[in-house]
């Protein structure tokens, strides 16, 4: 089946910062987590989708169609959820809502009515008057409410409560229930997505540096932690990253049977979280 978003061998050159041929593929029914520190090219990537940057080099399909040459056709069945917000402060939440849907073809008053009151947003209080909380839900309610196929989410936890974050999470499992949706969602927050996400994507310096499923990662990779003295260099070779101190070891490894075979007993393997992942491919002073 034709991937939902396509991006092949995408470049963006500035003076400090380049995006080095970025390639990923999502497909219809998942969750994707695009990861990585802050000012790794995250951002970029997402303007560059929806056509906010002009590219340097590369291809970007949404629905199998040019985000360029497709642009309004593409852009009516996107959902985007910045990490800020841009609506008009002084404006109330109906008001606002009134202006937004005129720029769809397939907006649906019902829709938005349904989320307005799933999540408990007042229509007549002024968005400026909203909590974070409140305005991520209303521009989640917004993305929503145009029958669109694709959500992309742009850091759309940050700063948020605990309890809020969680409600948004339910709702974008809820949305992917329906196999023709899909969600990208860029964060650095990644415990956000060991809960949701199916496949990872981690971007570093403007370059992917890991793309597989989610499950594949937590299945393979493992925490490995043990006496300093079991690191050679032909041991240290087979770590993505490790970190030495006055009572051992602990790295990561993209084999962990591997290691269990060569090490067996003399070591603790751990599952890793996302965050030990992205933390010991992008840290540099964890790098062997």
């Amino acid at each position: 089946m034709e991937p939902i978003l396509e991006v092949k061998n995408l470049r963006k050159n500035y003076r400090d910062f380049s995006l080095k041929d970025i390639s990923f593929r999502l497909d219809r029914g998942y969750i994707m987590g695009f990861i990585g520190q802050n000012g790794a090219g995250k951002s970029t990537t997402i303007k560059l989708i929806m056509n906010l940057l002009k590219r340097d080099g590369g291809e970007i399909k949404v629905f199998g169609k040019d985000n360029i040459k497709h642009e309004m056709e593409v852009k009516n069945k996107i959902g985007f959820v910045y990490d800020e917000c841009y609506f008009y402060e002084e404006l109330t939440v109906l008001e606002m809502k009134e202006i937004i849907a005129s720029f769809y073809k397939e907006w649906d008053d019902d829709l938005f009515s349904k989320y307005i009151k799933k999540f408990d947003i007042p229509q007549k209080k002024k968005i400026k008057d909203l909590s974070k909380g409140m305005k991520m839900k209303f521009s989640l309610a917004i993305a929503l409410s145009h029958n669109a196929d694709l959500l992309i989410m742009d850091e759309p936890t940050s700063g948020l409560d605990p309890v809020v974050r969680s409600e948004i999470l339910d709702i974008l499992s809820n949305i992917i229930q329906d196999e023709n949706k899909s969600v990208f969602f860029s964060t650095h927050i990644t415990s956000d997505l060991d809960k949701i996400a199916d496949y990872i994507v981690l971007i570093d310096n403007g370059e992917i540096i890991l793309s597989s499923s989610k499950d594949e990662i937590l299945e393979n990779y493992g925490l490995i932690k043990g006496n300093k003295e079991l690191l050679n260099d032909e041991i240290k070779k087979r770590f993505v990253g490790v970190k030495i101190n006055n009572f051992g070891f602990e790295g990561l490894v993209d084999d962990k049977k591997q290691m269990k075979r060569i090490l067996g007993d003399k070591v603790l393997i751990e599952k890793p979280t996302l965050e030990d992942v992205m933390l010991y491919y992008t840290r540099r002073d964890f790098n062997v």
